[in-house]
């Protein structure tokens, strides 16, 4: 997984600064000059370009110059309710966020928690594909916020795995009920049990992750030793390792009686709140989708946002969710016009108040440096590894 890789490549970096020397202040300069102005500005540009050419260019030579012209036709109504459930995409990835990170460990405030997140949300939408930018942001902000390392990487590891579940979940549940018929709409092999045995496997893997013992690494290194290859096993071996230990905190912090809680209805939300803005978008058009048909076409469309060098998947996604609902029967006219006003609600609506938050979550963390209390936020009886208890 690219945002695992991520993570683990900056706690490799960063233990390997502090050996050598190195300031903190030295690594929070390389971090976030990802997310320089320079930077921001550029990747802009590239999408504005992206933008002309699969909104207005391909359209025109593919033949979808009616479907750009059906959007005269949306019901604004149904248009407000979309963006309504936009709202709840972002309360609810913050509501995840609080879930995963919040409590005594690293008391952020509700203002700095929406600081962090829709900043997140802008960056996963500029910055590489499947959402790698936001995670990057996020790992940032933590670690400015005082936490560890080796903490950062785990509490981000929960905050994917606990988000993603549901992608491949649904994705099982709703192939076998519109195979077998309990959901209504088409029921293609191809479409259904295909997708559902992929993601099912996909499910099986990281349950099978999570049973990676605690000591792998002490294993490789021990089986490794002597060996001319022993530094690039132990490396290699701290991704799995990494990987487990997130994914058993994933299933402690569901025991959490309010943190779980949090985790929980902010995962699950945040992908309903998605799906419920594309089914607004299609009722915008008298369009009512089986909802079988429309969790599937949705999931089966978003895959193409793990399409790399692609920023926020622009173009790739909008093919893919096109695609995946003309392949269950719709309209392709109603399917590309329901689509686009789904990605400027989803995608586009975030990308100012997001770029807000970003600079002003920039003065906090110049305020927590100023006050020189980042370590100091830490909660000390919660930093024993893998405790919820005190949270």
């Amino acid at each position: 997984m690219r945002e695992a890789r991520f993570l683990e490549q900056e706690a490799e970096e960063e233990e390997h600064s502090g050996a050598n020397g190195g300031s903190a202040g030295d690594a929070s300069a390389e971090e976030i000059s990802f997310f320089s102005k320079r930077r921001i500005i550029q990747t802009l540009l590239v999408v504005l370009v992206l933008i002309g050419v699969v909104y207005f260019l391909v359209p025109s030579l593919v033949g979808f110059e009616d479907a750009l012209g059906k959007l005269d036709e949306a019901k604004l109504g149904w248009v407000g309710v979309a963006v309504l459930f936009g709202i709840v995409m972002f309360l609810t990835y913050i509501t995840l966020f609080r879930g995963v990170v919040g409590g005594d460990e690293l008391p952020l405030s509700w203002r700095e928690s929406y600081e962090i997140n829709m900043a997140a949300l802008a960056a996963s939408r500029l910055f590489s594909a499947g959402g790698a930018g936001g995670i990057a942001l996020t790992y940032w902000a933590l670690r400015k916020a005082g936490m560890t390392t080796r903490r950062s990487s785990q509490r981000m590891i929960v905050f994917i795995a606990l988000q993603y579940t549901f992608y491949p979940l649904a994705i099982v549940v709703c192939g076998i009920l519109l195979r077998t018929g309990v959901l209504s709409g088409k029921s293609s092999v191809e479409l259904t049990i295909i997708p559902a045995a992929i993601a099912g496997v996909l499910l099986g893997l990281g349950l099978l992750v999570a049973l990676i013992p605690a000591d792998f690494e002490r294993r490789i290194a021990r089986w490794a030793q002597g060996h001319r290859r022993a530094a690039l096993a132990k490396r290699l071996a701290t991704g799995p390792t990494a990987l487990a230990e997130g994914l058993r905190e994933a299933f402690d912090l569901m025991r959490h009686p309010r943190r779980g809680a949090l985790a929980l209805i902010g995962a699950s939300g945040f992908w309903a709140a998605q799906i419920a803005i594309l089914w607004a978008s299609f009722r915008a058009f008298d369009v009512s989708v089986p909802l079988g048909v429309l969790v599937m076409g949705f999931f089966l469309g978003m895959v193409a946002n793990l399409i790399p060098f692609v920023p926020g998947g622009v173009g790739a996604v909008d093919a893919g969710l096109i695609g995946a609902f003309i392949l269950f029967g719709l309209p392709k006219d109603v399917c590309v016009a329901a689509v686009l006003i789904y990605r400027l609600i989803a995608f586009w609506m975030p990308m100012p108040p997001g770029i807000v938050a970003f600079f002003q979550l920039r003065g906090t963390v110049h305020h927590w440096e100023q006050e020189g209390r980042p370590i100091d936020r830490l909660a000390a009886p919660a930093l024993a590894r893998g405790s919820l208890a005190g949270s």
